[in-house]
Formats: C-alpha cells, sequence, structure tokens
C-alpha cells in the first residue's frame, strides 16, 4: 500500500499533531448523521484529508483505493457538511457529525453504509434504495 503523503502547504499545526495517526500517516473516520445520531459511513482521512475538512466546512477523506483525497459528494452531490469534529479518548478516532446532502450516504444510494443487518444466520438488506444507484454518478453537484 502507498503511504499518503500530507503537501507542504500543510502547516504542522498542533491539533493535527495530536491524532495518533497509523503507520500509513492514516485515522479512522466515522461519519453521523448530527440531526438523528445515524451512523452514516466509516472512511479513513489523511492529515491532508483532515486539514481540508477544517478548511471547507465538507467532509474531505482519503480513498485507499484511488490513493487520491475524496471531496465527498464531489461526483454524487451527497456532500457531508461537517458540524462538528470529534477525537475519540485513545486520539486514534475521527467522529465527524454530519448534515447529508440529499439524505444519501452511500453509493448504494442508500442513507447509510450499514444497511446489512446480520438476522438468523445471515446478513439481511433492512434499508431501502433511495436513489438508483446507477443514476447517483450521472448529475455531480445537483443534490446540494
Amino acid at each position: 500500500m502507498v503511504t499518503p503523503t500530507t503537501t507542504p502547504s500543510i502547516p504542522a499545526q498542533p491539533w493535527l499533531k495530536k491524532v495518533k495517526w497509523d503507520e500509513n500517516g492514516l485515522v479512522p473516520v466515522i461519519a453521523q448523521e448530527a440531526a438523528t445520531g445515524d451512523i452514516l459511513m466509516f472512511a479513513w482521512m489523511n492529515r491532508e484529508a483532515l486539514a481540508k475538512t477544517v478548511e471547507l466546512g465538507e467532509a474531505v477523506y482519503w480513498s485507499r483505493s484511488r490513493k487520491k483525497l475524496w471531496h465527498k459528494g464531489e461526483e454524487s452531490g451527497h456532500v457531508q457538511k461537517v458540524l462538528e469534529i470529534r477525537l475519540d479518548c485513545d486520539e486514534d478516532v475521527v467522529l465527524l457529525k454530519v448534515e447529508q446532502a440529499g439524505g444519501i450516504a452511500c453509493h448504494t444510494g442508500r442513507h447509510s453504509c450499514f444497511f446489512q443487518k446480520f438476522d438468523n444466520g445471515d446478513w439481511q438488506d433492512t434499508d431501502p434504495v433511495l436513489k438508483d444507484p446507477d443514476t447517483i454518478y450521472t448529475n455531480p453537484k445537483k443534490t446540494k
């Protein structure tokens, strides 16, 4: 795995140094809908992503598969407006309390990425598809 790097433009700010980054320079992030308390998704951030999130007031993650910054909603319009950022007691997990544009956080067209529930010995889809995933990425920024 390629280690994400930060750009020289990111100042070595004390608040960034407090986060306990893993060996790849990443920290796990949970996005929670502020209004409902629903857990929307899990992702990763590097220092640049967290600094950009603070700067923009919108969630920016590190895509491990694409190996680049990922501004949530840049293609779908399902932007996450960040209302609050918290760090856990071990300082190694970030919680974003967000307002989810369009009510859809998951690329499957659901409200939350956690739509599968273990029940009767198997995983069951429990939450409805709110928008056909094939149409989500055709009109970027539309739900903003």
